[in-house]
């Protein structure tokens, strides 16, 4: 028979707030950060006060075998509470009760945010008489005060002082934090009012609409066992979780690895800053990122030693870097690995600055990265050579161009970083991701925007193949990327490509686009090629067979770009980047002549808006 894994039940709101002041309950590490606003608070202490459900709440069980993490306690307990080990932690519902506790049993003004975001420090209160009044909207009867229970007009006066709890007796506004604890106030209170019959029974109505009601208020609880996998405690955070900080393999990792005394977050960061200030081209590298680069290495480790002492296939553990996978590694697997994989994201780096991917926004796949990095760590010095560099170039733009990191990935990496390897030390076979490689002619139509990662990729191939700019004449190196500002600009303007009737679909595609430097663009302006570029001859000193040489490098030809002949352009255009895409994946691409030519059908396809400058803002300033 199987158990369940959970359990579901009611427990009084009063005896969860307890067990968090005792330390029984508290968080797992990776909840931080996020604070409910004041008015979401009033929102919460009003729909308790008249019995309105305000949500389940989930907890784990602690002291199980799978599932370890350091634990603190909730925001407002005893900082002494972080020495005693709890018997549950919260996965559901920090902000709700960590707001209840705060306001309901806190000793300070609670720290919350108003409506701008602002932080700040508050008191709650409950109007006696509103709240005995009107149960149909009782938020009007929970009020907010300053930390030091002043409120004042904006000119400073003021309007209510509840410095002292005389002034709460004056107003009828009692405490939310004596809430399970009002007896000695409404003695207080009474002896105030000299035991006055209007005042007694008005907090006789209180008591019994308001304070019994928070007294005996039920809050749903699911409570997972401690027999809960990690991947399953993840996997049900993520579905039931609604705010705060979302969860991931990192977090869930971090607050495991406190628990064995090791502050994952802290080495990241570290690691995180060497890599992004130093490599542009990784500024989005995430953190899971490095740790499906770790699992990957530590799974084909553990496969390797497994064939080693002569496991059978059956027996044999699969490389792997899914979720669960990254779950099950250990600190001593960080340890171990982490400063190899920063130096596989290092060379990675370095080799795609060799293929002309200098920026982030410019990298076709951030998550081909993973494989990459752990191909070169893999390969050690085998990965150096100039042989192993083509191999890796031809596995890397078939993935780009093929396209074939947009999902479905993990399984691809798992392939890859064998494959690939074996591949690079002359193993016969090809990795499967170039015999999965295909790109059909008439995709180049289609590419309009830098959210395609062939779009991208094309962009960087021409640099790598040695295109030079318009202007300059100089190749495009990291230099000259960062310092004339290069990006993708059109070759026959979109003005000139307007008054010409060419549709929009046809001149935005890459095969009308390049890279090309921003004082460049400006000078091309909207105008005809025939026009820019003899103005360009002329401000760079240049002849018309030195431009020619240039515009050659772009997979252009010149003569027909001199007649402003755009068709013509364009089916030659579309050809060489075809022969481009073919030399870069060593794979053949069946031709389709007529795409290319006046009155071609073009594909409606959107890839997005653009993320880049206006390029016809420029052309239009320009003309």
């Amino acid at each position: 028979m199987i158990s369940a894994s959970f359990d579901s039940t009611k427990t009084p709101l009063q005896d969860l707030l307890a067990r968090a002041d005792q330390g029984k309950l508290q968080l797992p590490d990776f909840q931080r950060g996020w604070v409910w606003d004041d008015e979401r608070i009033r929102s919460l202490i009003a729909s308790v006060s008249v019995s309105f459900p305000i949500g389940a709440v989930m907890l784990l069980e602690t002291g199980g075998e799978h599932v370890r993490f350091k634990p603190r306690p909730l925001a407002g307990t005893h900082p002494r509470l972080g020495e005693i080990a709890p018997e549950t932690l919260i996965l559901d519902g920090q902000q709700r009760l960590t707001s209840l506790y705060e306001a309901l049993l806190g000793t300070e003004a609670v720290e919350t945010r108003d409506q701008k975001g602002k932080p700040i420090r508050r008191w709650y209160y409950l109007d006696m008489k509103k709240a005995v009044a009107n149960d149909d909207d009782r938020e009007d009867a929970v009020l907010s005060v300053p930390e030091d229970r002043l409120v004042k007009t904006f000119g400073g006066e003021i309007a209510l002082d509840l410095s002292a709890p005389e002034r709460e007796y004056a107003q009828d506004l009692f405490p939310a934090n004596r809430i399970f604890q009002s007896a000695q106030w409404r003695q207080a209170y009474n002896r105030y009012w000299n035991y006055a019959p209007e005042k007694i029974q008005l907090y006789d109505s209180f008591e019994r609409e308001v304070i019994k009601r928070f007294e005996q208020y039920q809050v749903p609880v699911i409570q997972l066992k401690k027999e809960t996998p990690k991947e399953a405690v993840c996997l049900v955070f993520e579905r039931v979780n609604t705010g705060g900080v979302a969860l991931n393999v990192f977090e869930l990792l971090t607050a495991s690895f406190a628990a064995d005394d090791f502050q994952l977050r802290d080495d990241w960061n570290v690691r995180e800053q060497r890599l992004k200030s130093q490599h542009p081209v990784l500024r989005n590298l995430q953190n899971d990122d490095f740790l499906q680069a770790i699992s990957l290495l530590v799974t084909q480790a553990r496969r390797r030693e497994a064939q080693a002492a002569g496991a059978t296939p059956d027996n044999v553990p699969g490389i792997s870097c899914k979720r669960k996978d990254i779950l099950k590694l250990e600190v001593a697997d960080w340890k171990h690995w982490a400063d190899r994989v920063e130096d596989g994201f290092v060379r990675a780096a370095r080799f795609l600055y060799g293929q002309k991917i200098f920026k982030a926004r410019d990298l076709p796949y951030r998550t081909q990265l993973v494989p990459l990095a752990a191909i070169f760590v893999d390969l050690g010095k085998d990965g150096e050579t100039e042989g192993a560099r083509q191999k890796i170039a031809r596995w890397y733009w078939c993935g780009v161009l093929g396209e074939l990191y947009g999902s479905a990935i993990e399984s691809r990496f798992a392939r890859d970083l064998p494959e690939v390897v074996g591949f690079v030390r002359g193993g016969a076979v090809e990795p499967t991701t170039i015999q999965e490689s295909n790109f059909q002619a008439g995709r180049l139509l289609t590419l309009r925007t830098r959210n395609s990662a062939a779009y991208k990729g094309l962009y960087a191939l021409l640099m790598r193949d040695g295109a030079r700019d318009f202007r300059t004449g100089e190749p495009i190196e990291a230099q000259t990327f960062f310092d004339d500002k290069v990006d993708i600009h059109h070759i026959f303007p979109e003005k000139f490509c307007k008054a010409g009737g060419i549709e929009p679909g046809t001149y935005n595609s890459v095969i009308n686009k390049t890279a090309l430097a921003a004082r460049t663009n400006r000078q091309i302006g909207g105008r005809a090629p025939s026009k820019y570029l003899p103005a360009i001859e002329k401000a760079a000193g240049i002849d018309a067979a030195r431009m020619d040489e240039i515009v050659r490098s772009h997979a252009i030809e010149p003569a027909q770009l001199r007649a402003d002949d755009f068709w013509g352009f364009f089916a030659a255009r579309a050809e060489a980047l075809l022969k481009r895409i073919e030399t870069a994946t060593g794979k053949t691409i069946p031709r389709e002549p007529a795409l290319f030519r006046p009155g071609a059908k073009v594909e409606t396809y959107d890839d997005g808006p653009e993320d880049w400058e206006d390029e016809d803002a420029i052309e239009e300033a320009a003309s």
